[in-house]
């Protein structure tokens, strides 16, 4: 591959992963704000957000932990932004936080599996969406060190 052609699949990278966490940002946020403004969020393919979201798991010292994800995927978004006008440390802060968010995905699954034993549509599209951006930025990683 030669060297224009991995910038410009850099950057294309760096481009779908700004997008995909702008849908993770999305969830994140209606999830938020349907806890602060008290509202039950309803589920349409599946059931269980009542109880996965009225759990106790859903908050940190009363702070929604959607709101923890917004942080996350607007920080994901931001630093892919930041990397694509060639800000080098953006683009190597993405792998650890992407594994974090990857690995606390991992861990509400398994709370909502065996623990809660219900599952919220909205929490599953969270960590499928940090599932692909995970992917997408060890791909970003192969292709940038050629």
């Amino acid at each position: 591959m030669t060297s224009a052609s991995s910038s410009r699949s850099v950057n294309v990278l760096y481009v779908v992963i700004a997008i995909v966490s702008i849908c993770g940002l999305t969830d994140a946020l209606y999830l938020t704000v349907e806890h602060l403004t008290g509202e039950s969020v309803q589920c349409t393919v599946i059931h269980g957000c009542s109880e996965v979201l009225s759990s106790s798991y859903a908050t940190i010292a009363g702070y929604p932990l959607a709101g923890l994800g917004a942080l996350a995927y607007f920080t994901v978004f931001s630093l892919a932004i930041l990397a694509l006008f060639r800000y080098h440390i953006a683009g190597k802060l993405l792998l650890p936080l992407v594994l974090v968010m990857c690995l606390v995905s991992l861990w509400l699954i398994y709370l909502q599996a065996f623990v809660i034993h219900a599952f919220c549509q909205f929490c599953l599209l969270s960590a499928a969406t940090t599932f692909v951006l995970t992917a997408l930025v060890i791909v970003l990683r192969r292709v940038s060190s050629r």
